[in-house]
Order: C-alpha cells, then sequence, then structure tokens
C-alpha cells in the first residue's frame, strides 16, 4: 500500500469504521449513565433544578482566578483543541460533508497559535505528572495513553500543515488515522468526559437547585 492508497483509506474505510465505533461508543456510554437513575429525593424539592444545572455546568467550566496555577495548562489545551478543531476550514469542510452545513473558518495564524498553545499546554500537563509527586502517583497507565492519543492528532495536523517532514500525502493520512485512533478511544476512557462533563455537572446542579442549596 502506497502513501496514497493509504490515504484513500484513511478518508474512507478508515474513517467510517472509526465513526461507527466513536457512535456505537458514545451511546453505549449514555445508556451507562442513564440506566443509573436517580437518587430518592429525601428533602424537600423547592424547584424544578433546571436553573441550578444550568447554573453549575457555566460555573464549573470557568475556573477561579486561585486555580490557574494548577489547571490554567490544562484549560488553555482544551480550549485550544476546541478553537482547532472546530474552527479550521479544512475541518470545518470535512464537518459540512457529514453535517450539510458550515460555519465562518478563523484565519489560519489564528489556528497556528492556538496550535502552538495545545501543543505548550499539553507537554507542560505531561511534564507536571513527572515532576509533582501527588500527581505522579495518582497517574495510571491509562492516563499516559490518554495523553498520547490525544496528542497525536494535534502535534501531526500541525506537522503536516506546515509540511515539517515527510511526505505530504503520508503525514495527512498519518493525521487523519490518528484522528481515528482518537475517535475510537474517546468513548471507552477519560475522554469520555469531552460529552458526560455536562451531564454530571448538570445532575450535580440540579439535585442542589431542588433543595435550594444552590
Amino acid at each position: 500500500m502506497n502513501e496514497v492508497e493509504l490515504l484513500n483509506w484513511a478518508r474512507g474505510p478508515g474513517l467510517v469504521g472509526a465513526s461507527f465505533i466513536m457512535v456505537f461508543g458514545i451511546i453505549l456510554r449514555l445508556f451507562e449513565i442513564f440506566s443509573l437513575g436517580k437518587a430518592k429525593e429525601y428533602a424537600e424539592v423547592r424547584s424544578s433544578g433546571a436553573m441550578g444545572g444550568i447554573k453549575t455546568i457555566i460555573q464549573r467550566s470557568i475556573p477561579e482566578p486561585r486555580y490557574w496555577r494548577y489547571i490554567g495548562a490544562a484549560y488553555l489545551f482544551h480550549v485550544g483543541l476546541f478553537v482547532v478543531i472546530f474552527f479550521f476550514m479544512p475541518h470545518i469542510l470535512m464537518f459540512e460533508s457529514v453535517l450539510g452545513f458550515s460555519w465562518p473558518a478563523l484565519p489560519n495564524f489564528i489556528i497556528d497559535i492556538f496550535s502552538v498553545l495545545t501543543i505548550g499546554g499539553m507537554i507542560y500537563t505531561l511534564m507536571s505528572r513527572f515532576t509533582n509527586p501527588s500527581r505522579r502517583i495518582m497517574t495510571v497507565f491509562s492516563d499516559y495513553l490518554v495523553w498520547a492519543v490525544t496528542f497525536l492528532p494535534v502535534i501531526t495536523g500541525y506537522m503536516t500543515f506546515h509540511r515539517f517532514v515527510g511526505d505530504y500525502t503520508c503525514m495527512l493520512a498519518i493525521h487523519i488515522l490518528s484522528v481515528e485512533l482518537l475517535m475510537i478511544v474517546l468513548p471507552f476512557s477519560k475522554l469520555s468526559h469531552s460529552f458526560s462533563f455536562a451531564i454530571s455537572r448538570w445532575y450535580t446542579g440540579s439535585a442542589f437547585g431542588k433543595r435550594g442549596t444552590l
């Protein structure tokens, strides 16, 4: 299989297969979450809890200034990933082919800045796991695996765009394959927080809101 054939496979059967596994995994994970049910309410219910759920999602998505020292880099690369994935023109064209609609893209130099910030933030968070004793003790193999699976699409995408090494066609194929690996791992690992975080925060905020404590 040459570079062109590899790229065609990655864009075709590889992408279809990875998408199927990701969607199936997300549905399975959501089924597991919602099948847990709700704890019985023993306190007086004072409201529907809807506003409490919304408030908690917003509040816990914006870290307090005093915590920036600890989570600033992690927050930065999460924002960077979001921007690069959803506002880079080639990515938008891919989404358009699936969804049937598109949205405005950011200039390439802006995407470039966020890519560098994302790469830097991820490297910093990895180094902190080695240098911080408490984080090193709490870190297990799956944490490093998740980091690597997330880092590969970012670094290969950056290298492909700037044509740093190797044949462009081969690098593009590798980038797409790394994205597909991320898609496959996402619903079955800690990366599932990318869609489950809102559910958990809503549940917590709603529970407190119903009791009038939020």
